[in-house]
């Protein structure tokens, strides 16, 4: 069954077409102007096929953008900021409070706009084949071999974007995704929105991009260089980047599988060694010279129940150990709402990995609710740091300080390092100032902060 269509409006009054799937924290999956049309696109295969996979266990938010597919078309001119604006209308729409974004190509530059001026909703960012400034796109030979056509032949540039550009061999295929261009929007102001896009220019605005990113590039395809890749993964302060064989810049053609099991590892918070890697999916490809793989950082939970010994003696060990599993469930259940990993449970606590912080904030937050509906109090330690991992375990320093600052912590409150509260400023936390500790093992004294949970 295809999904319901649903409109919001822009705040400069144009309606905005979104469906919304599925159950779960949201990945909200941007258009790649001017290619977008969100019924017809269910209707191909491929393309539905992609959608299941990245979201399955996550409710999945795609949107047409002003002047294409189902969206308003009687646009003038289509900027950066009106794609900022349209991704803004859909957000608001939902009144989502925290999401994971995925962009592609040209949708890409939005996105990081985005994620740059609202840090406090998106939990991590996905960029696939994208760029920072599109001003290279214009030197492009493929682009400078196929826009012109665009105003010269509609129906002939429809099959180039279908065959050249994406790499439809499949005749029946190739000829569905060369219909959605041309219903998708007029010759005229595709024409007008691709020029558009090599004005498009977020450089500046990387430095500020302070959310887990992942980067996934496919050297081998032509629209898009490996220089974007490498300005990106430069430029922005916490990202990973994935390099894929593939020749199409769209990711529902070729080593899909990889590219979805890559996606899934990332916003689910496992390191891309714990990643599934069974089937025959290619393997990524090697890195350029001079550039080295990042994102080894991670946010590290620990959760204790405070007092459970008395718990003991009090409940009798059969009630004991029920509520525990019940706090063991909750836990679970907690940590893959927001993405997180449980890496292990501790008998009366547990030991958990994030790759968003602030996944990891809301979830001690919301996990001292629960717990609390339990009838069980914990104390809650938060650090981040580079953990050393073996078997799906963690290990190391980092690891050590987590378990250190929630012995430190007390019934009911969640205690994180400074960096911990670096990392979120100006994202919608409260911390009040726990003081310095000296921890066990520690030479240095720890300044603590005490997240606050109303």
């Amino acid at each position: 069954m295809d999904p319901t269509i649903r409109y919001c409006r822009t705040d400069d009054g144009f309606d905005i077409a979104f469906w919304a799937v599925g159950k779960g924290p949201s990945l909200v999956a941007m258009p790649s102007l001017p290619w977008s049309h969100i019924q017809l696109e269910w209707s191909i295969p491929a393309v539905r096929d992609w959608y299941d996979a990245i979201g399955r266990g996550r409710r999945l938010v795609r949107y047409d953008g002003r002047g294409f597919g189902l969206s308003s078309r009687d646009v003038a001119e289509v900027s950066l900021e009106s794609d900022v604006s349209d991704l803004a209308a859909v957000i608001d729409g939902l009144s989502l409070d925290s999401f994971d974004l995925y962009a592609g190509w040209h949708s890409g530059p939005a996105a990081i706009a985005y994620a740059a001026r609202h840090p406090e909703r998106v939990d991590h960012l996905v960029l696939f084949c994208s760029y920072a400034d599109g001003a290279g796109h214009r030197t492009n030979p493929l682009t400078q071999a196929t826009r012109p056509i665009i105003l010269q032949d509609w129906e002939f540039y429809s099959q180039l974007v279908a065959r050249l550009l994406l790499g439809w061999t499949e005749t029946e295929p190739a000829q569905a995704f060369s219909d959605l261009v041309r219903r998708c929007t007029s010759p005229e102001f595709a024409a007008r929105a691709l020029a558009a896009t090599s004005g498009f220019d977020v450089s500046h605005l990387l430095k500020d991009v302070s959310v887990p990113t992942l980067v996934i590039h496919r050297p081998e395809q032509r629209p898009s260089s490996m220089d974007n890749a490498r300005a990106l993964a430069a430029g922005l302060p916490d990202v990973r980047l994935s390099l894929q064989p593939g020749e199409s810049i769209a990711p529902y053609l070729g080593n899909t599988d990889a590219i979805v099991r890559e996606i899934d590892a990332f916003l689910t918070g496992r390191h891309p060694t714990d990643a599934d890697t069974t089937g025959d999916a290619a393997q990524p490809a090697a890195l350029p010279p001079g550039l080295e793989m990042s994102g080894g950082i991670s946010t590290v939970v620990f959760t204790d129940v405070v007092g459970s010994t008395g718990m003991v003696e009090t409940l009798g060990d059969e009630a004991a150990r029920a509520a525990l599993r019940t706090l063991e469930d909750t836990t679970s259940e907690t940590a893959s709402r927001r993405t997180g990993r449980v890496v292990k449970h501790l008998g009366d606590g547990s030991l958990l990995e994030f790759a968003s912080t602030s996944a990891a904030l809301r979830f001690a937050t919301e996990l001292q609710a629960a717990s609390s509906e339990i009838g069980l109090e914990i104390a809650i330690g938060i650090a981040v740091g580079e953990p050393i991992r073996e078997e799906g375990d963690l290990h190391g320093s980092i690891v050590v300080l987590a378990s250190r600052i929630t012995a430190a912590a007390g019934p009911g409150e969640v205690l994180a390092s400074d960096a911990v509260r670096q990392l979120v400023q100006g994202k919608s936390f409260t911390f009040g100032d726990a003081g310095t500790r000296h921890l066990k093992g520690f030479d240095e004294p720890a300044h603590l902060w005490r997240l606050r949970l109303d």
